[in-house]
């Protein structure tokens, strides 16, 4: 079983946490992961798309001339898609591009992302962060002793408020609960920070 430091506030070391190592030291699952946040992605699409088909258009309804005698092709009204301001053929509808993914594989994604930040050593656990009141300029001073740079995810546990409070106007940070953790917040960042308490939280639901 493996273990991590975990850091203070302050960025020294207080501690060390045993990591399941069914959940922080598998061989990182690509596809699934990339089905995951393939879906993930597609699920935030709006689908609000729309085109208006030859019976939607303004106008047309009367033919443009005569059927035969002219030498022309047969047409019908004007507003059939060959004529300007006609209607669109096989133009997108409102539609959802959501798809489902087995939830076995949902957590494989989730345990494949976290072994991979761990192996390359962007892993980060810290005992709580304590506020006792919502504080940004706090909470960038956490960042800052621990020494992360750049976009960083940081899980927390569901019921400290503060702490989001605190987080969610760093830009770079993107602070989300262990109840709301998924594929996707884990993979887009540089590093991933997590409480402790947030840390036995996701290893019970994955282990």
């Amino acid at each position: 079983m493996a273990t991590i430091e975990v850091k203070d506030t302050a960025g020294k070391k207080v501690d060390t946490a045993d990591l399941a190592d069914e959940v922080f030291g598998i061989k990182p699952n690509t596809f699934a992961m990339h089905q995951v946040v393939r879906s993930q992605l597609a699920a935030r699409r709006a689908g609000t798309h729309q085109t208006k088909t030859r019976g939607n258009v303004r106008g047309g309804g009367h033919k443009p001339y005569r059927q035969k005698g002219t030498g022309r092709a047969r047409q019908g009204t004007t507003s059939a898609p060959q004529y300007a301001g006609g209607g669109v053929v096989f133009g997108p509808h409102p539609r959802s591009y959501g798809f489902k993914v087995p939830n076995k594989v949902v957590k494989l994604a989730m345990r494949s992302a976290l072994s991979a930040k761990h192996s390359e050593g962007v892993l980060y656990v810290i005992d709580e962060f304590g506020f006792a009141e919502p504080s940004t300029k706090s909470a960038a001073s956490v960042l800052k002793n621990l020494g992360i740079e750049g976009r960083v995810t940081v899980v927390v546990a569901n019921d400290d408020t503060n702490a989001l409070l605190s987080l969610r106007n760093i830009a770079g940070a993107r602070v989300i609960t262990a109840s709301e953790a998924n594929t996707y917040d884990l993979v887009d960042n540089t590093a991933v920070l997590i409480t402790r308490p947030a840390l036995t939280w996701l290893e019970g639901v994955l282990s």
